[in-house]
């Protein structure tokens, strides 16, 4: 690539970070550590460099000190792995003589054979931040080049805090509310819950369009063409019905199953695959049965949507569906998607993370439900039988009691007050 074109790409370029106002993301990074932020399109990893970047300048770092490419953008489509180090020396040019540039790579991914020169700038002892929305750069190839050099830390769209605070609400909602203010905070946790939190639909109108074109990005960049699939039909099918499966274990066989129901033969593999390059694009993840054996983890997991939005866009009235994907992401933030599981062994329990003993069932509604509440805690009077001192957790849509039913003390709690209870110790 010409390389007084890549450098008017990296000024220009540079204006984005500078006019881009900022929410401050609830992620403690360390000052010395080379980062790679990793997640679904457009949930904020960009934002997480411009927030580094603004750190950096805080601290006495000037500008022409920092670079940032975006490979998105499509002037530098045609760059390769060769071209890199342009990059590189650009950044020392402006940076002067004396000054080692700091590196903010944006979808790095794009460039193919990235990681080798990647490692090479971190082995240099230059300070790099990079991005990714596919997941396949994190194989176990990669990740050995790299060699433990960055730490990878997930994105993920605003928790309820960073949403309240998006649209200027600093209230401390946990503390005595008057009727207004109840009010206000259960009518934003529903639109939370409905549309989802990726960064720039809070001030958007028509967020349905947004999450379509979000969902459009996904499902035909980083799906279908990355992955060269020409049966574009199969993929939209299994995607729905997954969304029809969120809240149930589901396994390859009866995913199968389900397609050739619905007129769609495909090989087992073939829709491994496809859900594979599902999860690689961070659209999905998994949830697996605690209580399983190893082989029945693998192949019997459930299946939730990075953002309840779009899974918003794949069914009509899913609330409840959307409730429980809603508390998973949530689960996964706070603890990480290797210690969150579901437990099914002679009782369903939808969440259990382990290392707090904490199992959590989710309802629209359980107190004037009577079928509904004995079915719920009658579950954690069985999983007693298997987890003796688990703290037992009914999280709904907006009821409150603490409940003790046959020895077991029940924490029923509307979504809103979990979800700002945003510390382990809280819940």
């Amino acid at each position: 690539m010409n390389r007084d074109y890549l450098k008017q790409i990296m000024i220009d370029q540079k204006e984005t970070y500078l006019n881009n106002p900022m929410i401050k993301r609830d992620y403690p990074l360390e000052d010395n550590v080379n980062y790679c932020f990793v997640g679904i399109r457009r949930t904020g990893k960009s934002y997480m460099m411009y927030q580094q970047i603004k750190h950096l300048q805080e601290n006495g770092i000037p500008l022409k000190q920092i670079v940032y490419v975006n490979f998105e953008d499509e002037r530098l489509l045609e760059l390769s792995a060769d071209d890199l180090n342009l990059i590189l020396e650009i950044g020392l040019e402006m940076s002067g003589a004396d000054n080692k540039p700091y590196l903010f790579l944006d979808e790095i991914q794009n460039v193919e054979g990235w990681e080798k020169f990647v490692r090479r700038i971190a082995d240099m002892k230059y300070r790099i931040h990079i991005t990714g929305s596919n997941s396949k750069m994190l194989s176990s190839e990669i990740a050995s080049t790299l060699g433990g050099r960055f730490m990878i830390v997930d994105i993920y769209p605003y928790s309820f805090p960073e949403y309240l605070a998006a649209q200027g609400k600093d209230k401390n909602y946990l503390e005595v509310l008057s009727t207004k203010d109840r009010a206000e905070v259960v009518g934003m946790c529903d639109q939370y819950v409905k549309y989802g939190a990726f960064p720039e639909l809070v001030d958007i109108r028509n967020k349905r369009e947004y999450l379509n074109s979000i969902y459009q990005t996904i499902y035909l960049g980083d799906i279908i063409t990355r992955n060269k699939i020409t049966n574009d039909f199969a993929v939209r099918l299994i995607l729905k019905k997954i969304a029809e499966s969120v809240t149930k274990p589901l396994s390859f066989n009866r995913l199968s199953n389900i397609l050739k129901s619905a007129g769609a033969v495909l090989g087992k593999q073939t829709v491994i695959n496809y859900v594979g390059y599902m999860m690689d694009s961070y659209m999905l993840f998994t949830l697996q049965n605690y209580a399983a054996k190893l082989v029945e983890k693998e192949t019997a997991p459930k299946y939730y949507f990075m953002d309840t939005g779009l899974l918003g866009l794949m069914l009509m009235d899913c609330s409840s569906a959307q409730l429980e994907n809603l508390v998973a992401i949530e689960l996964i933030r706070r603890y990480g998607r290797d210690n969150v599981f579901y437990f099914e062994k002679n009782v369903e329990i939808d969440f259990y993370v382990p290392e707090e003993k904490l199992a959590i069932q989710v309802s629209l509604q359980v107190l004037d439900q009577i079928d509904t509440r004995e079915r719920e805690i009658g579950a954690f009077v069985k999983l007693k039988n298997f987890i003796g001192d688990a703290t037992c957790l009914l999280i709904t849509n907006s009821e409150e009691e603490e409940l003790d039913y046959e020895g077991v003390h029940v924490s029923v709690v509307p979504v809103w007050k979990w979800l700002l209870q945003n510390r382990k110790q809280d819940i």
